[in-house]
């Protein structure tokens, strides 16, 4: 196992070395890869930066729990990425190019409107910052769980080796070796995702759904909420869920138009004609992954019954799996898998932490003549920040890794979803209406996670996932502010039309 994580680790860093000779010399390159990424490269690269250790860990580990009632997740989050590709992908290519070469989200917000003042671009750099880094804390408690569990060493080294790895290649190769790490990670997520869960199917003694359907789940769970569950049914689809849960679950695939790690690899894409061929790998890999995970919770609560092996966190039930089943030498490859998924995405969070450090901060207040080369230094700096503070939130052994990215996916969802959509198609928005939507989609996320108020003694999120809420509210503010406000600018309305007219 160790043989096979240490060869993962030096193609990794290997890959950030060639990335790093490539193209780092300015903050295009090191940003957006020069806008030069093939298809394959950039559908792999942002399924992989999506899907972090919850596709492996998480999702698992909500299936192993509470059977497919938790399928409406996988279902809503397919869903949103195809429409993702739809209706984002070719005109924020288009867009963002047209708009002054646009290479952060916060950047294209800010030619987009003609924020001369810089506000929208602040406040949704501060949102990128305060989400992300909650966001990568996410994959760091993945990374200290994988190491606490496979290799028996504490919590706290699993957070620094897994984090140090992903600082070294993101330092030194940018955006060019977060993407090319990427489409490997990618290509090993999809292997171990099929080979894991057709290895536990061939192990199991009886059908599976039977064993489910006769679950104890006493015996299924080591848990306190086993008590709570127990007469629930792991086959039935809508077990414990009212029409609110379901949508709650499927509203999951509302928050991939504002995911800036996942859009921003639409822009990076060499040519919008190719758009079609990324949609089409990036499904495709997407589809059959999201399969593989529902099916190594399921078939995994099944194996654990029948050899009565309860476990205490379900959400390393991958990384039992893999030990049990398989050769030490492969079981290294699907922990690899593991932590491919999570380095993918803390080294796209990282980057687009840092970018919007660089060039939404330190550009605009702090030295607006910035060479290249300083902008770059800057660029590296913050990604070490983001990193430590990401760390000190990850010492956090208990937190979930299904909650912080609920949390995190909802406050980009609704801060920058709906700020997307309507930026993209709707040439009467102006930069109040685009103001008011971000300020209100963020502001009613946090309020629904931390405000302290009970419907019938349950919170705000659990009764329905609060990016459904925020989504609607920043649509409505976006509307109202620019419909009460002046028209745009008719240079902004011409590039609108130049765009549309390119499509």
């Amino acid at each position: 196992m160790i043989i096979s994580l240490a060869l993962y680790f030096i193609v990794m860093l290997g890959i950030g070395l060639y990335a790093y000779k490539q193209s780092t010399s300015d903050i295009s390159g090191y940003m957006l890869g020069g806008r030069n990424l093939a298809p394959s490269v950039a559908a792999l690269s942002a399924g992989a930066s999506d899907m972090s250790g919850w596709l492996l860990m998480g999702l698992p580990g909500a299936m192993y729990l509470f059977g497919l009632s938790k399928v409406w997740i996988a279902i809503g989050l397919v869903l949103g990425a195809w429409a993702n590709y739809f209706l984002v992908a070719p005109r924020l290519r288009v867009y963002t190019e047209k708009a002054n070469d646009s290479i952060t989200i916060p950047d294209f917000f800010a030619n987009r409107f003609d924020d001369n003042k810089n506000i929208l671009r602040v406040i949704s750099a501060i949102v990128i910052i305060v989400f992300f880094t909650l966001y990568t804390s996410s994959g760091v408690v993945a990374g200290g769980k994988l190491f606490e569990n496979s290799f028996q060493m504490s919590y706290e080294m699993g957070l620094y080796i897994t984090t140090g790895v992903v600082v070294v290649y993101t330092l030194f190769g940018g955006f060019l070796a977060v993407s090319l790490t990427d489409f490997v990670q990618g290509c090993i997520m999809f292997i171990s995702l099929l080979a894991v869960p057709i290895a536990t199917y061939m192990m199991l003694d009886q059908p599976f759904m039977d064993t489910l359907a006769n679950a104890n789940y006493q015996q299924l769970l080591s848990s306190p909420k086993a008590s709570e569950i127990h007469s629930l049914s792991m086959l039935d689809w809508f077990a414990g869920g009212s029409t609110i849960a379901i949508i709650s679950a499927m509203a999951w695939g509302l928050g991939y138009f504002g995911q800036p790690h996942i859009i921003v690899r639409f822009m990076s894409i060499r040519s919008v004609k190719e758009m079609p061929t990324m949609r089409r790998i990036g499904m495709s890999w997407m589809t059959l992954s999201a399969i593989g995970a529902v099916f190594t919770g399921l078939f995994g609560a099944a194996f654990m019954i029948e050899n009565q092996m309860p476990i205490a966190d379900k959400e390393t039930i991958f990384l039992v799996l893999a030990e049990l089943i398989f050769h030490p030498l492969i079981a290294g490859f699907l922990l690899a898998a593991i932590l491919a998924a999570i380095m993918s995405t803390i080294s796209s969070q990282l980057l687009v932490c840092s970018s919007s450090l660089t060039e939404d901060f330190y550009k605009i207040y702090l030295n607006r003549n910035a060479s290249q080369t300083e902008l770059v230094l800057v660029g590296r700096i913050s990604v070490i920040l983001v990193a430590l503070f990401a760390i000190y939130l990850a010492y956090d052994r208990n937190s979930s890794i299904l909650d912080l990215v609920s949390n995190a996916w909802a406050g980009f969802g609704a801060a920058f979803g709906p700020l997307v959509l309507f930026s993209l198609y709707w040439k009467r928005m102006n930069l109040k209406g685009a103001i008011s939507g971000m300020v209100v989609g963020a502001l009613t996320v946090l309020v629904w996670i931390y405000a302290p108020i009970t419907i019938n003694g349950d919170s705000l999120s659990s009764v329905i996932y609060e990016i459904v809420p925020g989504f609607i509210l920043a649509s409505i503010a976006i509307v109202v502010g620019s419909l009460v406000t002046a028209e745009p600018k008719k240079e902004i309305t011409d590039l609108f039309d130049e765009v549309e007219s390119s499509l």
